[in-house]
C-alpha cells in the first residue's frame, strides 16, 4: 500500500512539474522599432541599414536580392543585408519538403 502511494505521489508530482516547468514565458513584443517578415531586428537603423535587412531577408528565403553597389560602399547596407539573411533563414520554404506533408 505505501510503495502504491508513493508512486502515485512521485507521478503526480512529476507531471505536475513538467506542466509548470514547460509552459512558454512571453516577452512582451517591442512597441517600436524595425520589422521585416515578423521579425523584430531592433531600432535605430538608418533606411540603407533597414533596406539591406529587407534585401538579406528575401534572399535567405529563396530571392537573390542585393544592391551590390550599396553592399560594396555603404556598411550600414552591408551589414543589414548580412543580419537579414541569418535572421530569415529559419523563413525558407523548399517545395519538396511542403510536397512531402501534403
Amino acid at each position: 500500500m505505501f510503495h502504491r502511494k508513493s508512486i502515485s505521489l512521485f507521478v503526480i508530482g512529476s507531471t505536475l512539474f513538467y506542466l509548470t516547468g514547460c509552459s512558454p514565458k512571453k516577452e512582451p513584443a517591442p512597441q517600436s522599432g524595425y520589422y521585416h517578415s515578423g521579425i523584430y531586428f531592433g531600432k535605430n537603423f538608418s533606411a540603407n541599414y533597414q533596406q539591406g535587412i529587407a534585401d538579406g531577408c528575401s534572399t535567405s528565403k529563396g530571392v537573390y536580392t542585393k544592391s551590390h553597389t550599396l553592399f560594396n560602399n555603404d556598411q550600414n547596407y552591408n551589414n543589414g543585408w548580412f543580419l537579414g539573411r541569418n535572421r530569415c533563414k529559419h523563413l525558407l520554404v523548399i517545395e519538396d519538403e511542403k510536397k512531402e506533408e501534403n
